[in-house]
């Protein structure tokens, strides 16, 4: 039976919740959710396609097994950082504009979203950071295949 080594291409199926047990991802049905059943992920390890948390997590696992881990923010998306908050005059967004909504905006390396943090009276507040970053997160692993 094949384990897992880094530089291994997994077929895995995934739950991925915040550790309150929302669901933010999966590629299995969950009840109570809008997943529905995909393909499985399939990844090379050690390509940095992934996570560092998920990679390392699957590391010496063998075809079939199944396990839960929690993968802090510093080995998932990181922490929220401040510079990647920027207030701007409303008139370079929507008038109707609303808190949560999200934006495309040009950033240095091209077009890339950008949530709406606050709206103020004369400006808005916008996060570029990943909507995950500063979570722990929570994942099921199920491991289809290695090769």
């Amino acid at each position: 039976m094949s384990i897992i080594k880094e530089d291994s291409t997994v077929k895995v199926h995934y739950t991925g919740k915040f550790t309150n047990d929302e669901v933010f991802d999966s590629s299995k049905a969950v009840e109570g959710t809008d997943f529905q059943d995909k393909e499985p992920l399939e990844v090379q390890l050690g390509k940095g396609l992934v996570i560092p948390g998920f990679e390392e997590a699957l590391q010496g696992m063998k075809e079939g097994e199944t396990k839960t881990v929690t993968i802090t923010s510093d080995k998932a998306y990181g922490p929220i950082l401040s510079d990647r908050l920027q207030e701007v005059e409303k008139q370079y967004v929507p008038p109707t504009v609303k808190e949560g909504e999200l934006l495309q905006a040009d950033g240095p390396q091209g077009p890339m979203v950008v949530k709406v943090k606050e709206v103020k009276e004369d400006t808005v507040i916008l996060d570029a950071n990943h909507p995950l970053a500063g979570k722990d997160l929570v994942f099921e692993l199920e491991v289809v295949s290695i090769s």
